[in-house]
């Protein structure tokens, strides 16, 4: 049978039945973006690499947990992933206030392994822009954002933390990275959406 033709649903079924092979055609086709995702949480190839096996780990012994109805393959494998990043964020023992991470390039560009020197100034101007919009949305707003994607604390750990409502500490994340857009679309560092 050719696994490769087989559709994602076809092959969470054949994992239901044991089939690895089934297991190993999912990998192929989505172990890169969820790698990416979760070394964009945590600029960390090693936790990366557990991530993704979690993902793949849970997939294997609980294909039932995937619902077809309630979307695609892949936005449940990036769900997960990303589930599983905050959680290794959270149990890390070391929370201690971070500025703005030098990785923030490489977890806003994305990785590989051959660096290009061109590729690298690239990606220190693109730094040194998010460095400079952050520095231009509104203290709150920054704080908010600081929070949620370099600390990787929940919309809920925010709001106790900063002592405000749960939605307005949602409304901050949300209005600041419509700032923080607009800003870096402006620079250039993004394409304008339209």
């Amino acid at each position: 049978m050719d696994l490769a033709s087989l559709s994602d649903q076809a092959l969470v079924a054949q994992i239901q039945g044991r089939e690895a092979g089934a297991l190993d055609e999912l990998y192929s086709r989505y172990s890169r973006s969820i790698y990416s995702l979760s070394y964009r949480i945590l600029a960390d190839s090693a936790a990366s690499e557990d991530v993704l096996q979690d993902v793949f780990l849970r997939l294997w012994r609980q294909p039932e947990s995937y619902d077809a109805a309630r979307g695609s393959l892949a936005a449940w494998l990036l769900s997960v992933a990303h589930h599983r990043a905050i959680d290794f964020l959270r149990r890390r023992k070391t929370r201690a206030e971070q500025q703005l991470p030098e990785f923030w390039a490489e977890a806003f560009v994305g990785t590989e392994d051959a660096v290009d020197m061109a590729d690298a100034a690239g990606d220190k101007e693109t730094a040194t822009a998010i460095r400079r919009a952050l520095g231009q949305i509104p203290p709150a707003q920054r704080m908010a954002i600081e929070m949620a994607f370099f600390q990787g604390k929940t919309h809920a750990e925010i709001s106790a933390e900063l002592g405000e409502p749960l939605g307005t500490a949602k409304t901050r994340i949300r209005l600041g990275m419509r700032k923080l857009r607009s800003l870096l679309e402006a620079d250039g560092i993004l394409e304008t959406t339209i």
